[in-house]
């Protein structure tokens, strides 16, 4: 088999359906790969699952690795991480990249434990640059930027010892560019010895339950935090998301005191949003949840405290008590559309 090093992206896949946060990835590691002067290389593993291929070749990569076995139908922790690993210690790609989704965060590790590759995980953004350490030269060395110790400070982690530099992103964060649909590239058919050993736990039964609320797909988000106090004001928030169009999203400190549930969260550990509008409501505006909207094209903040965080990424602030103000935008909002 022909070595190909460079880029790779997981590219994940369920029920013949290919996640997004891999193609987001592939958008990114056409940069990535084109700093290296590398290819880019995708890693699809599951069953029937050629007919994914063009759309992997579309978004950027040139070599698609293809693991087709009935067996792999479901993802399975043993067999996907001796599958990667396999391929991973053959071509030593330069860079590696997962989403940081429930199987990423659980294959990743595996894979870079048993390559020794550096990991660094919930990266919120990667770079290539030429770094001196102890005065020693490393070129090309993979920057994984995240936000570290509770979200005070960004660090930038390197792996300058690692021959592959692995990082998980969450979905979202990269932005997923325009495809090209005319792309070709080539298909690599790979065949894994797999034993008994790796399907020592099976798959029984499978239970999914459709998300309730999609913030990513979003134009119109209305976010609450713990500054809007209790449960019972969430229905402001409410109220004014179904005035205007939008999803209710919410911080995670408003989470975590059961304002709301998970499924709303905005920021680090929740969902990465880019709607046209995003209204922050008794958010402070700490960097994790910066981190997961301050892409939004227009940003509207209201806080009690004239320096609240928030107002640093906003386009427009109103310094007040949520509980007064969005009950008077739902007014102003109800009397312009008569």
């Amino acid at each position: 088999m022909e070595r190909v090093s460079g880029v790779w992206v997981f590219a994940e896949q369920e029920d013949g359906h290919l996640h997004d946060v891999g193609l987001e990835l592939l958008s990114k590691g056409q940069r990535l790969a084109k700093e290296l002067t590398a290819p880019l290389a995708a890693v699809l593993i599951g069953h029937q699952v050629r007919t994914l291929v063009p759309r992997l070749y579309s978004y950027g990569a040139d070599y698609v690795f293809l693991v087709d076995d009935k067996r792999l139908l479901h993802y399975l922790t043993l067999p996907y991480a001796k599958v990667l690993i396999q391929l991973v210690q053959l071509h030593e790609p330069r860079v590696m990249l997962f989403g940081a989704t429930s199987i990423g965060r659980d294959l990743a590790p595996r894979v870079a434990s048993n390559t020794r590759s550096g990991l660094t995980a919930d990266c919120t953004d990667l770079q290539i640059s030429d770094v001196t350490q102890r005065g020693k030269l490393h070129k090309d060395l993979l920057l994984q930027i995240r936000p570290a110790f509770g979200g005070n400070i960004i660090a930038t982690i390197i792996s300058p010892d690692s021959k592959t530099q692995m990082a998980t992103v969450r979905e979202g964060v990269m932005r997923m560019e325009k495809t090209d649909d005319g792309r070709q590239g080539q298909i690599i058919d790979v065949n894994v010895d797999l034993g008994e050993e790796e399907f020592a736990v099976q798959l029984l039964e499978r239970f999914k339950e459709k998300p309730r609320v999609n913030l990513k797909a979003a134009a119109i988000i209305v976010s609450g935090g713990y500054g809007v106090g209790k449960k019972e004001n969430f229905r402001l928030i409410e109220e004014l998301a179904r005035v205007l169009g939008g999803d209710v999203g919410a911080s995670r400190a408003a989470v975590d005191a059961g304002l709301i549930s998970r499924d709303h969260q905005v920021g680090q550990t929740g969902t990465t949003v880019r709607p046209k509008l995003y209204i922050a409501c008794g958010i402070s505006g700490a960097i994790q949840h910066r981190a997961g909207m301050s892409d939004s094209k227009k940003i509207i903040a209201i806080n009690k405290n004239p320096n609240a965080p928030i107002f640093g990424v906003a386009h427009y602030g109103i310094v007040g008590d949520v509980a007064e103000v969005i009950p008077r935008l739902i007014e102003a909002y109800k009397q312009r559309s008569r």
